[in-house]
């Protein structure tokens, strides 16, 4: 095609040359030539905006659901590179009732709150970083060359953005034991890193399934050596099988080589005597917590603290609800933190790697926040490399000219000419 209109540009010059102005058949070829060469800059560059990949135009780069250490740590590393994010925080923590955090370098006895608004007054100084303490209703993929999404929040506002990290965390499911949940967090842990230490060398009561009593132990008999499984009932024939499937037929020698003794009866209640936050030995890093537990039948038995082996469950119905792909309890993600669902990263102890602590969680926003930062800019380089547009007028020009001959504003004065 390109040739042919040259071609018969040839010749119409030819004929302007010899008579000293085109016939009105020349004229008419002289006008289609010009018409034709029009349109295909004009096809050129509608083209360069249909070839292109577009970056989805939201509210924000990032939304992170979750105000814990993960979520936290999440937006950190993405402010640092600036990139707009905006973190929803409905001011629920699964650490929110303990006394205090521990092994977490640098902040070893600092209470959950003042971690947090530490950490939320550092991160406040970067312009790009946004806080909302509200609950996160839905977040619904929006159609398009990359991954977007519209988060609605629990007053039905919507917000926008390119990715999303969730860090809503898990939750204890503690059973309806008086006494319990009203303690839990301070005297009363599942962590033997994270409170353990403040209560060695006291007398410790396992709370909890028979199954579980043999793999506490040997996380806690270094800190501990007067130890109580109160089994709660679970000491039975087929919770025995169980135990000794997963930890051997010798399952009750290693518990004896530890002296731990089995009390199966069942629970009734938990008191408090004595609040460890109060009655404690600062220097030598000592909290003296004291517990009566009661039974259905029997007398009570006292003890300083509690290790409990209770199940855990995802705090939010997110992940269900968007339809991540699940491994047991947990969003299953790839090491770069990735769920299932594109666009969408998972920080903290709800994910897939077992990993339930502080430090942890620290880590896992940070890595969530590095992999989607160099996500967003690989698309928009993609973009960039297919986005024609990104062209100036006079460059675009200049790449039309070179298509289709660089004739094209001659002949539309010559068009004009003989009009």
């Amino acid at each position: 095609m390109q040739g042919m209109l040259i071609a018969r540009n040839h010749q119409n010059n030819a004929e302007i040359a010899t008579t000293g102005c085109p016939t009105p058949s020349n004229r008419s070829k002289l006008q289609y030539g010009f018409q034709s060469r029009y349109s295909r800059f004009r096809l050129l560059f509608l083209l360069s905006f249909a070839a292109a990949e577009a970056i989805p135009q939201t509210d924000y780069d990032v939304i992170i659901v979750g105000g814990g250490p993960a979520g936290l740590s999440a937006i950190s590393g993405v402010s640092r590179v600036r990139r707009t994010a905006l973190l929803f925080d409905n001011q629920h923590y699964r650490n929110g009732v303990t006394r205090e955090m521990h092994d977490v370098i640098g902040n070893d006895g600092t209470p959950p709150d003042v971690f947090r608004g530490l950490a939320r007054s550092q991160i406040e100084k970067y312009d790009t970083a946004h806080f909302v303490n509200e609950t996160v209703a839905s977040i619904v993929p929006i159609e398009g060359d990359f991954s977007s999404f519209t988060v609605t929040d629990g007053t039905g506002k919507n917000y926008t953005a390119r990715k999303i990290v969730l860090g809503t965390g898990l939750k204890d499911d503690l059973p309806a034991t008086p006494g319990l949940r009203e303690n839990f967090g301070k005297g009363i842990y599942w962590c033997p890193w994270c409170d353990g230490y403040e209560h060695r060398d006291q007398p410790i009561g396992i709370l909890g399934s028979l199954v579980d009593v043999v793999g506490t132990t040997l996380e806690i008999h270094t800190q501990q050596s007067d130890i109580v499984a109160f089994v709660n009932g679970t000491d039975t024939p087929d919770v025995e099988a169980t135990l000794a499937s997963n930890r051997g037929d010798n399952w009750r020698d290693q518990l004896n080589a530890w002296n731990v003794t089995i009390d199966n009866r069942t629970i009734s209640s938990i008191d408090r005597l004595q609040d460890g936050g109060k009655n404690r030995d600062e220097e030598h890093d000592r909290q003296f917590d004291k517990f009566r537990i009661n039974f259905t039948t029997g007398k009570p038995v006292e003890r300083n603290a509690f290790i409990t082996n209770f199940g855990t469950s995802q705090a939010s119905s997110l992940p269900t609800d968007m339809g991540l792909e699940m491994e047991g309890i947990y969003v299953k993600t790839a090491a770069s933190t990735r769920t299932s669902l594109t666009g969408v990263f998972a920080a903290g102890d709800m994910k897939s790697d077992g990993a339930t602590n502080v430090p942890n969680a620290m880590f896992s926003g940070k890595r969530a926040a590095v992999y989607l930062h160099v996500e967003l800019s690989k698309e928009e380089t993609t973009s960039k490399i297919s986005k024609r547009s990104n062209l100036s007028a006079r460059e675009l020009e200049k790449e039309a000219m070179r298509a289709i001959g660089d004739d094209l504003a001659s002949e539309w004065e010559r068009a004009q000419a003989f009009q």
